[in-house]
């Protein structure tokens, strides 16, 4: 937790938090992330009345604020002090069944319902494409228990997903963490991520729109960093893999899953891969440039009887050597609970 507060931001905050409708922003935040938009909707209250109050919760560090394109989410402060007042705060409240917060929760519920039909709708519209990846490796269930096996119980402070999609690393790794931050590309990928956390209750694990060869995180402050099928759609995939080794904390881990070299020539042509595949003697050279020894490696090989035509799923595990230590890019960086 950062500094102590003087008395004056202490004041600031307890004004802030005081004001009915604020209290209600606080409350809604506590169980995920809104836009101004949602919370015009659930509150009954026009943009320039949310936006005031949403200005004077971050300013007395109660709420942060997150850039998604066109669009803004805000969720409670995690690693302050302020925030921690505000979350004491809050949870001395007692239940929410009743008056205007009780609607409010209600309000909420319905929005995420719908967001959550949305995204479904989404996914399903891309399901068979997903499926045909799929059809060519050995059983997802078979990939997923390889890789909890690879990168190990944790725990980790933070895990980092590069290229996080519809969020399922996120799942998968949970209980492992006690932190988790998503990062994708794709507005309609992190909606749908998005709906799946708040789903399965996931409010230690956000998703955030980057760029994976640029991340707007901290050196060194990852415990875990997991790539899934990403560095196939990457023209630069070793800038990826320094990008994580550089948030990573000495001993932190990085896994890599993607496929061994192969031939199929109709994933570059239909589904945008821009590599067909990786060898084992590749990614070790890449993850040395980076800091990381390559500590495992395993092939997930499709049995014989139906391996004709499908490929080879590649697990690779670098670990942060404790000496290495990347210097800061010289581009602006924020902490990462600003990023998450």
């Amino acid at each position: 937790m950062s500094s102590l507060l003087d008395s004056d931001a202490v004041v600031t905050l307890l004004k802030a938090a005081a004001e009915p409708t604020r209290l209600r922003i606080l409350l809604l935040l506590s169980q995920g992330e809104f836009n101004v938009k949602d919370l015009m909707r659930i509150l009954g209250q026009s943009q320039p009345r949310i936006s005031r109050h949403l200005k004077l919760l971050a300013e007395a560090g109660l709420i942060e604020r997150v850039r998604e394109g066109s669009w803004a989410y805000f969720h409670l402060a995690a690693d302050t002090a302020a925030g921690q007042i505000g979350r004491h705060i809050l949870g001395s409240i007692g239940g929410r069944t009743d008056g205007l917060p009780g609607r409010d929760a209600q309000r909420a519920d319905a929005l995420k319902k719908e967001r959550e039909e949305s995204a479904q709708q989404f996914f399903m519209a891309r399901a068979a494409e997903w499926d045909s990846i799929r059809s060519l490796h050995v059983e997802e269930a078979q990939v997923e228990a390889a890789m909890l096996a690879a990168l190990g119980p944790g725990p980790f402070d933070l895990l980092v997903d590069l290229g996080t999609g519809t969020g399922r690393m996120l799942e998968l790794f949970e209980g492992r963490y006690a932190r988790a931050l998503g990062i994708d590309a794709s507005h309609a990928m992190l909606s749908y991520a998005r709906a799946k956390l708040d789903r399965a209750g996931l409010g230690q694990a956000l998703v955030r729109q980057g760029d994976i060869c640029n991340l707007n995180i901290d050196d060194g402050v990852a415990s875990a960093v997991v790539m899934h099928q990403v560095l196939h759609f990457l023209s630069q995939p070793s800038r990826a893999i320094e990008e994580a080794a550089r948030i990573l904390a000495p001993g932190g881990r990085l896994l890599l899953v993607d496929f061994a070299p192969h031939d199929h020539e109709f994933l570059r042509e239909d589904f945008a891969h821009v590599r067909l595949g990786f060898g084992k003697s590749e990614i070790a050279h890449w993850l040395d440039a980076a800091g990381l020894e390559l500590k495992d490696s395993r092939d997930l090989v499709p049995p014989a009887a139906d391996g004709l035509g499908k490929v080879t799923v590649s697990i690779w595990v670098g670990e942060l050597r404790q000496t290495a230590r990347h210097s800061a890019s010289g581009r602006p960086v924020t902490q990462v609970e600003n990023a998450a």
